[in-house]
């Protein structure tokens, strides 16, 4: 078993509640999704807010252009400091996101996604993520903090 962890900070001139209000709404999810992955809401109605136990189903297409259901669900939520998502079904065999909000002193906030993750197939998911599935969750925040930095910044 290898659980692997990647972490991303990223800084923006404005208060925390612009941002928490932005991420803590299930809808924009797909506003800072890539489009290549072909992301896609399946769950018949969202909430305006996120809140502990809510759960998400989309189609997504993350490696190789396959179409995966994944199923994830709100499993903490502290208003305006973080919240975590969890993966019910999906690719991964764990799949923790932690979303981190931090007031700094000049009034701007800083976010920090933090994502524990274990591939499936063991040896060979430990190979598949040295190979590429860090570069691709790379990929897919580099994308995220450009799409958040046009909006915030």
């Amino acid at each position: 078993m290898a659980v692997f962890q990647f972490q991303r900070e990223q800084t923006f001139n404005c208060g925390p509640e612009k941002i928490w209000d932005f991420i803590s709404s299930p809808k924009n999810l797909s506003f800072i999704t890539p489009a290549r992955l072909d992301f896609n809401i399946i769950s018949p109605s969202l909430p305006e807010k996120i809140y502990p136990g809510l759960i998400i189903q989309y189609h997504v297409r993350p490696l190789f252009g396959i179409k995966t259901n994944w199923v994830t669900r709100i499993s903490q939520v502290k208003n305006l400091e973080f919240f975590v998502d969890e993966q019910l079904k999906g690719p991964y065999k764990i799949w923790h996101h932690e979303h981190h909000l931090e007031t700094l002193q000049n009034g701007h906030t800083n976010m920090i996604d933090i994502v524990t993750y274990e591939p499936p197939f063991r040896f060979l998911g430990s190979l598949a993520n040295r190979l590429m599935l860090q570069n691709e969750l790379k990929k897919i925040f580099d994308y995220r903090t450009e799409v958040l930095n046009e909006l915030f910044n």
